[in-house]
């Protein structure tokens, strides 16, 4: 059984070289989080002068943050008319969904192997969130599916290998709008605490088919639950501030 040690206080780390970011890039940043907290929604249109006007800067890294999020799928330029947040592509989150789970099986196999060493500290933080009392649980959607996406990338994170947390760090990135929206229900809420508290206690004893089969079944439930999404249910998040 892996056991959880009191986690330390870490030495002071050195400080972070500085990374110049461009005016591009916040905008890039900030339209992302826009989507991601349903501020800007499937169907919304919008014009270049608007953003510049909202964000405060000029038309050239507004310009260029846009045509960056179009490559990656989020908006498209209309003819004359400006720009439109896509509908969702569910298709790709189907694909999506089948790369996360992938990964992520592959990690608990990974973290349950007896001759790897395993990131305890994220694997205890993991534990005091989700094995805890019924009463001690959080109602609070919004809490409950950032800790949600954080128990995933800590999983894959735990397994040690830098390259599979990148890749699984980008997934995450981009269902995350979506994702989100698996949490306007207090039965989906339940159901997370149950199944994550399963799935930890399957690593904790080391038994890596049943931790997999149990992580494959809790993303497989995510994924049909996605599949039942509606547009109504988008503009909801958008008004509850589920996002926030």
């Amino acid at each position: 059984m892996i056991e959880f040690h009191a986690v330390h206080a870490p030495a002071r780390p050195r400080p972070a070289p500085h990374v110049h970011r461009s005016r591009a890039d916040e905008v890039y940043e900030q339209l992302k989080r826009d989507v991601a907290e349903f501020n800007l929604v499937p169907g919304d249109r919008f014009t270049e002068n608007e953003l510049s006007e909202r964000l405060g800067v000029s038309r050239t890294p507004v310009r260029q943050a846009l045509f960056r999020l179009q490559q990656e799928g989020y908006v498209e330029v209309l003819f004359r008319s400006g720009w439109r947040v896509l509908p969702f592509d569910f298709d790709q989150f189907e694909q999506l969904y089948d790369l996360r789970m992938v990964l992520e099986t592959t990690a608990v196999q990974r973290i349950c192997a007896d001759d790897l060493r395993v990131d305890q500290a994220l694997l205890a933080q993991l534990a005091a969130i989700w094995l805890v009392p019924a009463a001690e649980r959080s109602s609070d959607a919004a809490q409950v599916s950032k800790w949600d996406e954080e128990f995933h990338c800590a999983l894959v994170a735990a397994a040690g290998n830098n390259e599979m947390a990148r890749v699984h760090r980008d997934v995450t990135d981009r269902i995350r709008i979506i994702r989100r929206l698996d949490f306007t229900k207090q039965m989906r809420i339940d159901a997370t605490y149950d199944e994550h508290a399963k799935i930890l206690k399957a690593v904790q004893r080391k038994r890596a088919d049943q931790a997999a089969m149990l992580l494959r079944a809790h993303i497989e439930t995510s994924q049909a639950e996605v599949r039942k999404i509606t547009l109504h249910q988008v503009h909801l998040a958008r008004t509850s501030g589920l996002g926030k």
